[in-house]
């Protein structure tokens, strides 16, 4: 009885660990993956061959950067399509936080290269290095926002209009 028993408290512990461990491989799929280091950012790019998604954003303070993350980044199908598509990029312009200098003259930078009025923006692009080879130039495939939907489907909104970005750039 004791060896049944004991068995038994085998399987049902490994039938436990086995289901964790697949909940834990679900939760990594389910995770975006943001970068802040454009360089770094640009190195998996390339070796991915997948564009970059810039995110310019007030994290602290701007409501509809957060309505963004909450409507859209935060989605399954988004999470799904972004870690197929791109390679994630934040570029934050906190109120209440402090950057180290590297990452606010980085950020500053792209946002005027971009033209960055308002945010949230967001651009997918490419970098390719010059001819040279010490400077690189930036391939835009296109701009976004907030996307203009009916509440609880602005995912889907966002994910559509960011594919007719890639798609056009593969038309070319």
């Amino acid at each position: 009885m004791k060896i049944l028993k004991f068995i038994l408290v085998s399987f049902l512990f490994l039938f436990a660990a086995q289901s964790s461990a697949q909940k834990d491989a679900s939760k990594k799929e389910e995770v975006l993956q943001w970068h802040t280091d454009i360089m770094k950012a640009n190195e998996i790019s390339r070796t991915q061959k997948k564009p970059l998604f810039a995110f310019f954003t007030g994290s602290d303070w701007c409501i509809w950067c957060k309505k963004l993350q909450a409507n859209v980044f935060s989605k399954p199908d988004f999470i799904e399509w972004a870690n197929k598509n791109v390679i994630l990029v934040e570029l934050d312009f906190p109120r209440g936080k402090a950057l180290s200098p590297e990452l606010q003259q980085q950020n500053q930078s792209l946002a005027q290269t971009f033209r960055v009025q308002g945010y949230p923006t967001v651009w997918m692009f490419n970098m390719v290095k010059d001819s040279s080879g010490t400077k690189f130039n930036l391939d835009p495939l296109g701009q976004l926002g907030y996307p203009q939907a009916e509440p609880g489907k602005e995912s889907s909104k966002f994910i559509n209009d960011a594919n007719e970005l890639l798609l056009k750039k593969q038309a070319k």
